[in-house]
């Protein structure tokens, strides 16, 4: 009688293991669902999503980022491409969706490979070869730009908002956007630095997107602690407190006892007079503006409203630096040092209703090393794809300022590209080449996404735009409103090389780590409680 063997279980229950080729379609097919679902947000022609979450609220977008994370997707390979774009997002702060995109066609040029029975090793093998390749081949194709070039900056901002909600006023938000990171670009050792924390973006509902404005300072979504106090105030001498100016509680519990009236009465008396020294020190410093970290007590307030300083309070940490950059002044945390020397400049400071709020406008600033962009619009869910367009033409902006590179848009740099990988691929033999050129085909997918996305016939118009590239035309592009090729750079269709390079590079890192997987293993739900196992003695 043959003898039974038990199954020996190493995993808990409840878990699932999937292994060999059926992990690696399941994450490819994963990953390029992702790819898909942002696909058709590509280029001016792009279309929105109407994403609602758990709470219904509402979000209309067509930001690769904003859309994948708000999606919240639960599969480990799917989470990746979603990384793909966070990375995208804090490196540049757009090119989201191409990065997005060329990972899912990558993976998807990649399963076509795997069918021909080319192991993964070898396709992983060329996609690092012809990453490196194009590397290279991008920053021979780059041209230089420099902070003086304001036409071509101001391309590449209303290259980044074209086809996004600020559409209508994108050569006004352009300008400003431009100004933005010039007022905030310094130079530290030959290298030009931009800190996108130095530009703040406010939004706020009512009136148009024309409306939309830059200002040399900081507007804060704060009022004036007092009806007393000035409304606006001149040649402004700011005062930057990170302590409250209010009676402090005792650290530990204390019981007061009082037995007589006049006991009660100098116990207010001395809570008056620590206040009252406390707004002379602020008045002594020269101060006319104050800007407090923590809470201004009621009565502080009327002592400061009697000398005509404006003050506003519960200032985040985040806007007190920038007003501090913006000004020239100096946080103060103990109210005894404040002299002078400490003091900020701006030539206005006063309370301005904007919509249906009060905010406080410091403008004017000398040299103002932080700036403040108020986006408008007609409603909520247009603000905020216009503030998202903004931020996109800003870190584009940034991004050339930073790396002064720019190359030509409208697909015209991918078709160079993808031309410039198969050249190479030529040179390799074995398997590679096949891989190298899975990359170059991979790399086409932005112009012929593009075409698609404008209704034109991808073949047709791929056709068209190799035929200039054959020509020696490098930046041929495909012009999306009329439907023909079209010399990019000299249409104003520009964007930086940071986009690209960052793009290639995380998009086929993201591809190669998927095809490295070939096991699988997920743990079971927490609802299955660990069992001991047989043969244990109790627990005591």
């Amino acid at each position: 009688m043959a003898k039974q063997i038990q199954p020996i279980f190493i995993l808990p229950e409840g878990s699932s293991r999937s292994s060999g080729r059926g992990a690696q379609h399941n994450n490819i097919m994963a990953a390029r669902l992702v790819a898909e679902t942002v696909r058709t947000t590509l280029g001016p022609k792009g279309m929105d999503k109407l994403l609602v979450n758990s709470i219904g609220d509402v979000i209309v977008t067509n930001d690769g980022v904003t859309i994948l994370d708000e999606m919240s997707i639960e599969h480990p390979a799917a989470k990746m491409i979603v990384e793909v774009a966070k990375t995208q997002e804090n490196e540049v702060g757009d090119g989201t969706t191409t990065a997005v995109v060329i990972a899912g066609e990558l993976l998807r040029k990649a399963e076509d490979l795997l069918e021909q029975e080319i192991h993964p090793t070898v396709i992983v093998k060329g996609y690092r070869i012809a990453s490196e390749k194009a590397q290279g081949l991008l920053r021979a194709m780059a041209r230089e730009i420099t902070e003086k070039d304001e036409d071509t900056l101001r391309n590449i901002a209303i290259t980044a908002m074209t086809g996004k909600g600020a559409e209508t006023a994108k050569e006004h938000l352009a300008q400003l956007a431009v100004k933005a990171v010039k007022s905030v670009a310094e130079t530290v050792n030959g290298e030009t630095l931009v800190d996108m924390d130095n530009i703040k973006i406010e939004k706020r509902a009512g009136a148009a997107v024309e409306d939309c404005e830059l200002v040399d300072g900081i507007i804060l979504d704060k009022e004036r602690v007092h009806s007393e106090m000035p409304k606006t105030v001149k040649n402004a001498k700011i005062a930057l407190v990170d302590s409250a100016i209010e009676i402090k509680d005792t650290e530990t519990e204390a019981k007061i006892q009082i037995t007589d009236p006049n006991q009660l009465q100098a116990f207010i008396d001395m809570e008056e007079k620590i206040l009252r020294d406390k707004a002379d020190k602020i008045i002594a410093s020269g101060a006319t503006v104050l800007f407090c970290q923590k809470g201004i007590d009621d009565l502080a307030q009327h002592f400061l409203a009697k000398k005509g300083i404006y003050a506003a309070r519960r200032i985040s940490k985040s806007d007190m630096d920038k007003l501090a950059r913006a000004t020239g002044g100096k946080i103060v945390t103990k109210l005894d040092d404040l002299g002078k020397d400490d003091l900020g400049n701006a030539g206005i400071v006063e309370e301005r209703k904007v919509g249906d709020e009060s905010m406080t406008y410091v403008r004017e600033c000398r040299n103002a090393k932080a700036v403040t962009f108020l986006v408008r619009g007609g409603t909520e869910h247009v603000i905020e794809e216009i503030k998202r367009a903004v931020t996109d033409a800003i870190g584009d902006v940034a991004a050339t300022v930073k790396t002064r590179r720019a190359v030509a848009g409208a697909g015209a740099v991918e078709i160079e590209l993808a031309r410039g990988v198969r050249e190479f691929a030529t040179s390799l033999s074995g398997r590679e080449q096949l891989a190298v050129n899975a990359f170059a085909d991979a790399i086409e997918v932005i112009p012929r996404t593009l075409a698609e996305n404008a209704g034109l016939d991808p073949i047709d118009m791929m056709t068209e735009l190799k035929a200039a590239h054959d020509k020696g035309q490098k930046t041929a592009g495909i012009d999306v409103f009329k439907g023909k090729v079209m010399d990019a750079w000299k249409e104003g269709v520009i964007e930086p090389l940071k986009i690209k390079t960052q793009a290639i590079s995380s998009a086929s890192e993201v591809a190669m780590m998927i095809l490295r997987i070939d096991d699988v293993i997920a743990a079971g739900t927490k609802e299955h409680a660990p069992r001991m196992p047989e043969g244990m003695p109790p627990e005591m």
